[in-house]
């Protein structure tokens, strides 16, 4: 048996499942798209049960990295490997990883401790012993900024503005004879100075990227997220084409290639590399690639793609094998990367991935919890004491409250936490996608408060006061409240579940990801203990 459909779990209730069985893992791979099937390739489990992509056996399944890392940006520094993401609205952002062997991953520290706008696309290099972030960030007005660091953990630099209104997607590559080049999206570049902190140059159009057959079902045609490698005698530009977060066969890979940094620019006539062609493949959207050699000398891409079903997980870190052929043109052999592929050779393991739950010992801002769109003094807000976490009351709900959010990547879970609050608070758990589009329930000294579709609706009677233990769980986006007054000995359900599988689609932009979070909001503070995560 792979799983109930939709229906049957609508009509037997999330925890009738849970009680018959149905573990995480025997549905964990079931997709969501009418006429698709499961796969029968089941994820191993890691930290508080979180599935992982080393499957113990020399093969991996993806993804890499499960939830919302978009738009990898990964450098290869000898033995090592780290990779960041687009932050977007989450401080500390800018989180980098480490791997040894390309599947298994740690969280190190995030880069990014100011709140300069929404982070894109970012450009992660090494030029000499030093370590550049170039960041695109969308404020008013848009801009590219660049931070460096002597050591990969930091500290980094204060953000410096390269004043580059207008561009996204930077991509740092030095040329053939030294000189240092941002490559931007919609086939432009500019030159940097030698210290690679400010523009020595113009912003100049230098490539046409391949276009699609005019019947393809796209988004738009939006060539953006170069990214720039040199093999043998050629560079190669890497090119996203076709929309993100529109058509599950719009966003693709495309690759030209040229003898010189300043081109002419020959497209691939394999193009596009990589493109989900059916929504019934697992993985959607497919693009964004970076390519790089692995510690045995065989080459890698990684990007991102939405997982069939599960656009609330968004955009996941895929890692996909490429080959070269005789005329020096790559190609990725992944196909639709719903089986296990063998790993990569000749590196080390880590322990992977990074536990959720949080006794609250210290503060793992940045690595762990993030704050929504975050003011200047919002880490104030914050303090650990007496294996607590004090959280100050702010805005009036959480549209406004900027709640602290963790990152997590299965398709069911559940979490759950001790909540004290003061009077004059109002304080809970979350699925946050935006200030906009969130699920929960939070409770005053009076009154319980019902947080859907981003507003606060009914107001209950609370019979537990100013302290209770609350447990939010997500069974594939059926979602229900449980509420405890004696610590979690005995629980009593609240009696307004919902279904959240639309959410990504109710925004604009659709970029984002639906986060397990905490708020505090009114007057006073809140304090949370035993925060306790469990992947189904």
């Amino acid at each position: 048996m792979t799983g109930l459909t939709r229906r049957g779990l609508l009509e037997a209730g999330g925890s009738a499942a849970l009680a018959a069985g149905i573990s995480g893992e025997a549905r964990a791979v079931s997709v969501g798209a009418a006429g698709s099937a499961p796969t029968r390739f089941p994820w191993r489990r890691g930290l508080d049960g979180q599935r992982i992509a080393d499957l113990g056996d020399g093969t991996f399944l993806n993804p890499i990295l499960s939830g919302d890392h978009p738009d990898p940006a990964i450098l290869k520094d000898g033995p090592d490997y780290y990779m960041t993401f687009s932050s977007f609205d989450s401080y500390p952002g800018l989180l980098i990883w480490h791997s040894r062997d390309l599947v298994n991953w740690r969280p190190l520290k995030a880069a990014l401790h100011r709140n300069i706008g929404a982070v894109w696309a970012v450009s992660l290099a090494k030029h000499g012993s030093r370590y550049y972030l170039y960041i695109p960030v969308k404020s008013t007005p848009n801009s590219i900024y660049v931070i460096w660091a002597d050591h990969i953990e930091g500290p980094w630099s204060d953000p410096i503005d390269l004043e580059m209104h207008d561009h996204i997607d930077p991509c740092h590559v030095e040329g053939e004879d030294g000189t240092r080049w941002l490559f931007l999206s919609g086939g432009d570049r500019v030159r940097l100075s030698a210290d690679g902190l400010s523009k020595a140059g113009p912003v100049e159009h230098v490539y046409d990227p391949w276009h699609y057959p005019s019947d393809w079902i796209v988004e738009g045609f939006s060539p953006e997220g170069p990214k720039v490698f040199r093999r043998g005698d050629y560079f190669y530009l890497v090119t996203a084409v076709g929309g993100t977060a529109g058509p599950p066969t719009g966003h693709m890979v495309i690759a030209a290639r040229s003898r010189s940094i300043d081109g002419p620019w020959e497209n691939c006539p394999h193009n596009p590399i990589v493109r989900t062609t059916s929504v019934d493949e697992r993985w959607w959207s497919r693009g964004h690639a970076s390519l790089f050699e692995a510690p045995d000398g065989a080459w890698w891409s990684v990007y991102h793609g939405y997982e069939n079903g599960y656009y609330t997980l968004g955009r996941q870190a895929l890692l996909d094998p490429v080959t070269w052929d005789a005329d020096g043109w790559f190609h990725m052999t992944g196909g639709d990367l719903s089986r296990p592929i063998a790993k990569p050779k000749g590196g080390t393991a880590l322990t992977h991935g990074q536990k959720l739950s949080d006794d609250f010992a210290r503060l793992e801002l940045g690595t762990k919890w993030n704050f929504f769109k975050p003011g200047p003094q919002e880490a104030q807000r914050a303090s650990v004491s007496g294996n607590a976490l004090h959280l100050a009351a702010s805005g009036t709900a959480p549209h406004d409250s900027s709640p602290l959010l963790l990152l997590a990547g299965d398709q069911a879970y559940r979490f759950e936490c001790d909540i004290e609050i003061d009077p004059g608070t109002t304080a809970g758990l979350l699925l946050y996608y935006d200030e906009k589009l969130y699920a929960g329930l939070g409770f005053n000294k009076e009154h319980f408060v019902t947080h859907q579709y981003g507003m606060e609706r009914g107001k209950p009677r609370n019979p537990f006061g100013q302290s209770m233990r609350m447990r939010v769980t997500n069974d594939r986006h059926i979602v229900w409240y449980d509420m405890s007054g004696d610590g979690g000995k005995s629980w009593s359900r609240f009696d307004r579940g919902m279904e959240v599988s639309g959410y990504h689609h109710n925004v604009r932009n659709g970029f984002l990801m639906l986060r397990p979070g905490l708020y505090a909001a009114g007057q006073g503070g809140a304090r949370f203990r035993n925060f306790h995560f469990e992947a189904l």
